[in-house]
């Protein structure tokens, strides 16, 4: 929300504190440098076979066995891609009670299956386990364009041999190791007959998902010397966010007092990060990310950075004054007299690389940008007294509020609450569009915030 940031402070304050009440946020996901390692702003390694296991199983629930088949890679590639089939006739050796029925389908119709006939049950080698990511990743055309010298300088970093392999073949392998989809840390090991299975194959569907962005979304490490750069420009170029439909329901939920503010985001911006590790930060100034960055940074804490557009809407009283409206602040005004006002602000995502270093968060907020007092020095700029940073999991210090979403495509809306309104305000959301899919659950946040949302000050 908007926050002594306006003319007339007096009145403002009053105005911020009020649309404080029911801040909205997104809740819904790279080797992460240890803390005293300062990475080159250039430098970014390869994630990790465990970040992308974890990512793996928080995100689509899978799990790679040892003995991976491959009928359960074409499984775990499908589910990725959240691709489903059009036709169920394609796959000539599967029958319809088959776990991988649905999904060879679908990846045949795709062309990451190329064989009507997939052999789902026998074990999934090395050699086969690239052939499919290539084609998933969507390599293959690129691939056959390489000539004879390219093919050759890319199998020599794995010790392949060209004459090994036909054309086709020899394409897709040169393409998967020159362009990371067989990253360096496994050209040493890789042997194309032996079995596909743990880390290999974790790494090669994590680097499925990267291809199509549907991996961790950041903009680099607090320790990164273009961080700054990188996140003013994400703030820079967002706009005001418009669902019409959503926008509707939660517009006539404020009219009818059930809730007092609603904040629209748009998915396709989530970090994605791990929530074990994670906070995420809200705001509407720009310069307080910035110092934010820069404070956490000069703490020695390290993490990834991601910067999530978001639009917060709540009730404007016509007794504040005539609202001023620009590009990034808008108004309608509704049948009381007062305003519905849309503002631009943004949440900060911080994935940490241990838990101790996000417990530290709290403290470094507390003491730097937490204000007591109005004449209070000491803080980095634009400092709340009540700042709203949350977890998506419990952490000791921290207070359970509730969340009530509702999507519409990418796009959400959501508001907080004490954890006693959810179900009333979910109801309430229901009564005003039947067919509004609402979920409601509960997560972390910081006391001050809590502390606000059961009526104090500070």
């Amino acid at each position: 929300m908007k926050r002594f940031t306006r003319t007339r402070s007096k009145i403002m304050l009053t105005a911020a504190l009020a649309a404080q009440l029911f801040v909205i946020g997104a809740l819904v996901p790279n080797t992460v440098f240890a803390e005293e390692a300062a990475p080159a702003s250039s430098q970014r390694l390869q994630p990790e076979a465990k970040e992308y296991r974890q990512y793996l199983h928080d995100q689509y629930g899978i799990t790679v066995s040892s003995t991976l088949t491959k009928g359960e890679f074409i499984n775990d590639i499908a589910r990725i891609l959240a691709l489903e089939p059009e036709a169920l006739n394609h796959i000539t050796d599967l029958t319809s009670d088959s776990p991988y029925y649905r999904a060879a389908n679908a990846l045949y119709e795709s062309g990451v299956i190329t064989e009507q006939a997939v052999r789902a049950e026998e074990p999934l080698t090395k050699l086969g386990a690239v052939f499919l990511s290539l084609k998933a990743a969507n390599l293959k055309e690129l691939a056959y364009t390489y000539p004879e010298n390219k093919i050759r300088s890319a199998l020599l970093k794995i010790q392949a041999v060209r004459e090994d392999y036909g054309l086709q073949a020899a394409q897709e392998l040169a393409a998967a190791v020159d362009n990371g989809l067989l990253p360096a840390e496994l050209h040493s090991s890789f042997r194309p007959a032996e079995r596909a299975a743990g880390d290999f194959a974790v790494i090669l569907l994590g680097q499925i998902a990267s291809f199509h962005g549907a991996y961790k979304h950041d903009l680099g490490y607090i320790k990164d010397d273009m961080i700054f750069n990188r996140v003013y420009q994400a703030y820079r170029t967002a706009d005001l966010i418009q669902t019409p439909e959503l926008g509707s329901t939660f517009d006539t939920a404020l009219r009818n007092n059930l809730i007092t503010g609603y904040n629209l985001k748009d998915s396709r911006f989530n970090a994605n990060f791990d929530p074990r590790l994670s906070v995420t930060y809200g705001h509407d100034d720009i310069t307080h990310a910035l110092q934010l960055i820069g404070l956490l940074r000069s703490e020695g804490l390290n993490a990834k950075v991601q910067l999530e557009p978001k639009t917060s809407a709540y009730i404007y009283m016509k007794e504040w004054g005539e609202p001023v409206q620009t590009d990034t602040f808008k108004v309608v005004q509704i049948e009381s007299g007062n305003y519905i006002a849309y503002a631009k602000e943004y949440d900060i995502s911080f994935e940490f690389d241990t838990a101790d270093a996000k417990d530290r968060f709290g403290a470094v907020i507390s003491q730097y940008a937490k204000k007591n007092a109005d004449d209070q020095t000491g803080l980095i700029h634009s400092s709340w007294w009540q700042p709203l940073y949350y977890s998506l999991t419990e952490q000791s210090d921290y207070k359970v509020i509730a969340n009530n979403k509702a999507e519409d495509g990418p796009y959400y809306a959501q508001s907080f609450s004490l954890a006693g309104k959810s179900a009333e305000i979910a109801a309430g959301l229901k009564k005003i569009d039947a067919g509004l899919e609402v979920e409601s659950y509960e997560f972390w946040v910081d006391e001050p915030f809590y502390n606000y949302l059961v009526g104090g000050f500070k």
